[in-house]
């Protein structure tokens, strides 16, 4: 039993220095304020009553997620799928980069396990969901507005683009789509599941990696070129764009190839100028027609065969921000462009630009009504 335990425990301190837990450590010691764990195996194996099956929340094609209890608060646990050679080696550098994002649409990742042969992850538990459920599962979207559906399409495209232009190196997700959109207890989007994501590469001979994702929201160049980009992240969040406004899965299994592809189906409704027959129908009761074509045309854009012609996820993030404040403030009268340079262009500077809030944008629109009112006696 001694020598079982002796050889168990160097087979862990093994597994420990495969996945950088030596640098993790170092940099943990060098900056105190670094708020992240490295648990020990037992640890996790308490938390989720030995991995029991009661506990999962969802299973992956990067790994199985658990609900644990870890100091008497409710965490993620996720056992990834096996990696390789190359993945263990950067596995420490990539979690140090993880921890440090500090972002509200973003899930927090709160520690690792090393000494295990795939490392095991720690997320901030997110208990309400996914947009997939929202727009397709048991809360269906039919029960929500679409406005707050548009804002957490915007809160997503926050998150993501601060992955790809704040992080330091900037992250690639790799595998966006709307189960990986977490709502917590306000329907405030968390992005998750970096299982696919890598560090965006320093040079071309890093560039080539395997062919990752979820097919539906796949970047048709990626899948030539398996070159994974930024603007791979962008073709997929244009999917989600397009569930948002037609309520249907990305990639049905009946069907030919264009019937099949949501993409397909409504790039094709965009070019016969048939937008209307998409669009799913309490959606186009919540909203006016000027804010529908808005979002179609920005996912369109995302949806652009050519990566360099995808706009970036800043200009996604800010266009949609505007689209809300069109959705919250109709008679705000943006104008929303439907021309390709135009769309991702500067805000509006419409004499009612939404800078006025609450009381004051009622006590201004009366006083424009009563205005009207006197010149027309």
């Amino acid at each position: 039993i001694i020598m079982q335990k002796r050889k168990l425990k160097k087979v862990k301190q093994e597994y420990f220095h495969q996945h950088g837990g030596l640098l993790l450590f170092d940099k943990m010691k060098s900056e105190k304020g670094l708020a992240f764990n490295v648990f020990s195996e037992a640890e996790l194996i308490h938390a989720t009553d030995n991995f029991d099956s009661s506990r999962i929340l969802g299973i992956g094609g990067h790994g199985t997620v658990y609900k644990g209890i870890l100091k008497n608060m409710p965490v993620a646990i996720k056992r990834c799928a096996i990696v390789d050679e190359r993945q263990k080696k950067e596995f420490g550098q990539e979690m140090l980069i993880l921890s440090q994002i500090n972002h509200k649409n973003i899930v927090k990742l709160l520690g690792c396990c090393l000494e295990v042969e795939v490392p095991i992850l720690v997320y901030e538990f997110v208990l309400n969901g996914t947009l997939f459920e929202l727009i397709h599962g048991k809360n269906q979207a039919l029960q929500i507005s679409f406005s707050i559906l548009l804002r957490i399409a915007h809160e997503a495209a926050e998150g993501l683009n601060f992955l790809h232009s704040y992080a330091s190196p900037p992250i690639i997700h790799g595998d966006v789509k709307t189960s990986n959109i977490l709502l917590d207890d306000n329907y405030m989007a968390k992005v998750s599941d970096f299982g696919a994501s890598i560090l965006a590469p320093s040079d071309k001979a890093q560039f080539v990696t395997m062919v990752q994702g979820t097919c539906g929201y796949l970047d048709p160049e990626y899948m030539q070129t398996c070159q994974l980009t930024d603007k791979s992240d962008v073709y997929s969040f244009g999917v989600i764009l397009l569930e948002i406004l037609t309520g249907q899965l990305p990639l049905k299994l009946e069907g030919s190839e264009k019937q099949r592809s949501l993409s397909l189906i409504f790039l094709s409704a965009m070019k016969d100028n048939n937008l209307d027959s998409v669009l799913v129908s309490h959606v186009k009761g919540q909203e006016s027609m000027e804010l529908l074509r808005g979002l179609a045309d920005l996912a369109k854009n995302c949806l652009d065969m050519c990566g360099e012609n995808r706009p970036s996820m800043k200009e996604v993030a800010d266009e949609l921000n505007r689209l809300r404040k069109l959705s919250l403030h109709p008679w705000a009268q943006l104008d929303v462009e439907t021309d390709a340079e135009n769309l991702l262009g500067e805000e509006s500077t419409s004499g009612y630009e939404i800078e006025l809030s609450g009381s004051r944008q009622v006590a201004h629109m009366q006083r424009a009504t009563c205005r009207n009112l006197g010149s027309k006696r």
